[in-house]
């Protein structure tokens, strides 16, 4: 049975106004124009639980330039540990995601949080490439415990809104090629000043050469 939180993030990331609407009310300004540009740039998202498949997490977010699996978790606590299946869970998503080379995420809802009250984050795999390489850096992983283990901690996850932030920016939407040509534009241009700095330096010594001429014809026979 789908969840009601799981719905509601689904709702979300999927962009629709009312999904949207609802999970704001709470938030400051910031927070809420930020989860606003998801409905601009949505995501198609699935319900991957109940199919079968272990570690492809309870939905599946897809869009033209990234896709995540994102296993939803919901507690009144602000940490939680792996241990039985949760654990086995986690271990199928590390092996899913390095398989598929997709980045896993873990989204976390706290219940009776005001504003923004899902965290994200990153399933630790190797192999990542290309968008998902570049987002890796910047989406907390989650964090370790004593002995090495990942566990859950609310606090340090990266809210849902700066997610979307990130996801829905300005520049993940810029063509790279634009960049590109501005680059070489200003690097013809440098080359160019070089150029005629260069014919500068070489007219004056000419100018030189001719004023020393000048004087030679000039000079006193004595």
């Amino acid at each position: 049975m789908t969840s009601a939180y799981e719905r509601e993030l689904r709702e979300v990331l999927a962009g629709t106004e009312k999904g949207v609407e609802a999970v704001i009310k709470s938030c400051d300004e910031a927070e809420r124009r930020r989860m606003r540009r998801i409905i601009e740039r949505p995501f198609l998202v699935v319900r991957a639980a109940g199919s079968g498949m272990e570690g492809s997490g309870d939905l599946l977010a897809l869009r033209g330039d990234v896709s995540f699996p994102i296993e939803v978790k919901t507690t009144k606590a602000e940490k939680l540990y792996f241990s039985g299946r949760t654990k086995d869970q986690l271990e199928a998503m590390i092996r899913e995601g390095e398989r598929s080379g997709l980045m896993p995420l873990y989204a976390h809802r706290r219940k009776g949080v005001r504003g923004d009250s899902w965290r994200l984050f990153r399933v630790e795999t190797q192999g990542l490439r290309g968008t998902l390489r570049l987002l890796a850096p910047k989406i907390p992983a989650l964090p370790l415990n004593r002995n090495g283990s990942p566990f859950i901690d609310w606090e340090q996850g990266m809210p849902l809104n700066e997610f979307i932030g990130l996801m829905c920016s300005v520049e993940s939407q810029e063509d790279p090629q634009p960049r590109l040509h501005v680059r070489a534009k200003k690097h013809a241009s440098t080359a160019y000043r070089t150029e005629v700095s260069a014919e500068d330096v070489l007219a004056e010594l000419e100018r030189r050469r001719s004023d020393v001429m000048g004087l030679k014809d000039t000079a006193p026979p004595w």
